[in-house]
């Protein structure tokens, strides 16, 4: 702007149509290089200097290579995603600046391209997450392939025979034979939710033998060859010779980015696997529906299975009377007190402002009839439902009684109370919580975070768990489910002793019966039904828009065929269409307005 003074900290964006000219014509090899800079989104071609012919940077340089350029009066960094182009005519352009290292190859590139498209953001996001994290500049000698010893299992080679496998496979039960397996047909990549799991299953990978990379430390490794093992990023990882995609745990959260684009890694696998030609297997121990409806669904015999499942205590509330009996079972103190053994570990979820009522006559859940969900009270004492805000008398329509139990009290004051119960002292869990205190505590209580700090449990205990099968989401059920897997990993299979408590005055639920019988296949039809009603994923596709810009952008999208736009509600919209496909691109077809905008495709908590 005339007048200004630019701020030599800041790179201008005021960019010219092409780079800066010079007086160098366009004779030579041109590449298009697209910048790493997030407020850019546009790729801009480039010589390949003279002297790279002679040091051998030139023959070094491909689609994918890390470059510095100039560019606006500064060097940024970006990546090379095409190669010898023919810029417009009377062009002429700068030189690249540095060869930094090497990057993504163009199998990587065009499947982080449909990922920009898929969930309506910058390709320039998918490739900072595909590239090494310090720059490679060589690749190591391929290791020497080796035989996984041990005999195969019969289970994982089914799993692998087929080109899409969703596999259940039950908490307590062991992936290694699959990645065995998928290891004697080549290359492998797995993907898993934590990095805690990619560690401890590198850890056995390496010791049956097999040489193995850890994303994303081991980038020039996993170029190389052998068993690349990583979090969700590690999907666009290099793979020297693709012949087997594994996605441990499909159904966890952690596969889905969190921030812009918001891509879900089992979504990325399937892709890469069906564009490579080779076996993609998902495996959990509750498949998801969009697993189911991908693949074909495979399972353990149903001993085998319920083997890999622990003990399950429902305690049953209902009979309790709510305002005198608290919020611990007198079925609780044998185990808290450890005679089950140690450690003992306490969930109690808090999330918001949002209460559970129960009758203090009839001891039945206050919850509204329409939605099924926990109604809350205000300060007035009206019962609302969270989803509509609809507002009624606080009365309870089972009895007729207008007194209330709030059901609902803090860790700390838990905590309190487990110490005076257990009669031993009871290690409040938190984010700053040591590990040394972690290690010799013998009960535990936290939120469901405290299931992330401890590797293992002799007993958990949910202390509320209604909460979680009545939460106003979409995908409640599921997300239920999950806290229970990852209650039931810490415990491990039946031979292993552990007990999983759950607290309850819904034991009916369908949720806790599959639980209670080591039968996910019960949760499959009730929620397929539920889903199909309420036209959700996977018989539709989903898209928030939130942010500053929210309502321009939903004003630019206007009313497409095919389309609803639901809300607004709490500053976000919904976008429903029928297909991811077809989401994909009305978004794309959109006006990105200024200010801050949010587009969460898939979003796993609306």
């Amino acid at each position: 702007m005339a007048g200004k003074k630019a701020d030599p900290g800041q790179l201008s964006f005021d960019l010219p149509q092409e780079p800066a000219v010079i007086e160098e014509q366009p004779e030579g090899r041109v590449v298009r290089v697209l910048t790493d800079v997030t407020a850019i989104d546009r790729a801009f071609d480039y010589l390949v200097p003279s002297t790279w012919e002679a040091d051998g940077r030139s023959e070094a340089l491909q689609i994918g290579s890390s470059v510095r350029i100039p560019l606006a009066g500064r060097r940024v960094g970006g990546w090379v995603i095409a190669d010898n182009v023919e810029p417009p005519p009377g062009v002429k352009l700068r030189s690249l600046a540095k060869l930094s290292s090497r990057g993504p190859s163009e199998e990587i590139i065009d499947l982080a391209r449909w990922a920009a498209h898929r969930w309506a953001g910058r390709l320039s996001s998918l490739l900072k997450t595909a590239s090494p994290a310090v720059n490679v500049t060589r690749i190591p000698p391929a290791p020497a392939h080796i035989e996984a010893h041990g005999k195969e299992a019969t289970w994982a080679a089914r799993a692998l025979e087929q080109p899409c496998t969703s596999l259940r496979l039950p908490p307590g039960f062991s992936v290694l034979p699959l990645l065995k397996a998928a290891a004697r047909r080549g290359d492998t990549l797995v993907i898993v939710p934590t990095l805690k799991q990619a560690q401890r299953l590198a850890l056995e990978v390496r010791q049956a033998g097999l040489p193995v990379a850890l994303m994303p430390r081991d980038w020039a490794r996993a170029a190389a060859g052998g068993m690349v093992i990583g979090t969700r990023s590690a999907v666009l990882a290099p793979v020297a010779n693709l012949a087997a995609v594994v996605v441990i745990d499909e159904h966890d959260e952690a596969h889905q980015e969190e921030r812009n684009p918001t891509w879900h890694a089992r979504e990325l696998a399937i892709e890469r696997a069906r564009r490579a030609g080779v076996p993609c297997v998902l495996t959990s121990p509750n498949p998801s529906l969009e697993a189911l409806a991908w693949g074909e669904a495979q399972m353990l015999p149903r001993a085998e299975e319920r083997q890999g499942w622990p003990k399950v205590d429902l305690i049953d509330r209902r009979p309790d009377d709510p305002v005198r009996s608290g919020l611990l079972s007198e079925a609780l103190v044998p185990l808290i007190r450890g005679e089950q053994g140690d450690p003992v570990v306490c969930v109690l979820n808090r999330k918001g402002r949002s209460r559970l009522l129960a009758c203090a006559q009839c001891g039945n859940l206050i919850c509204c009839e329409d939605h099924q969900v926990p109604l809350t009270q205000d300060d007035q004492e009206v019962l609302i439902c969270p989803i509509d805000q609809v507002r009624r008398p606080a009365v309870c329509e089972s009895c007729g009684s207008v007194r209330f139990k709030n059901l609902r009290a803090g860790v700390t004051r838990v905590r309190e109370e487990l110490e005076a119960l257990a009669r031993r002292p009871v290690v409040e869990v938190t984010a700053d919580t040591p590990e040394s205190d972690l290690k010799q505590a013998k009960l535990l209580v936290g939120t469901e975070a405290v299931l992330h700090r401890v590797d293992r449990a002799a007993c958990v205990v949910f202390l509320e768990f209604d909460q979680e099968l009545l939460a106003p989401r979409t995908r409640a059920s599921e997300q239920a489910m999950a806290l229970i897997i990852r209650a039931a990993r810490l415990l491990g299979g039946r031979q292993d002793g552990g007990r999983l408590a759950i607290q309850t005055r819904l034991p009916d639920h369908e949720v806790l019966q599959a639980t209670l019988l080591s039968d996910p296949s019960r949760l499959v039809e009730p929620e397929t039904v539920r889903r199909q009603l309420l036209n959700l994923p996977p018989f539709s596709a989903l898209a928030q828009i939130s942010g500053a810009a929210a309502q321009a952008f939903i004003t630019n999208l206007g009313r497409p065929e095919e389309v609803d736009v639901l809300g607004p509600r709490d500053g976000a919209w919904l976008i429903r269409a029928k297909t991811a496909e077809k989401l994909a691109d009305v978004l794309a077809q959109v006006e990105r307005p200024p200010g801050r905008l949010r587009i969460e495709v898939g979003p796993l908590r609306s």
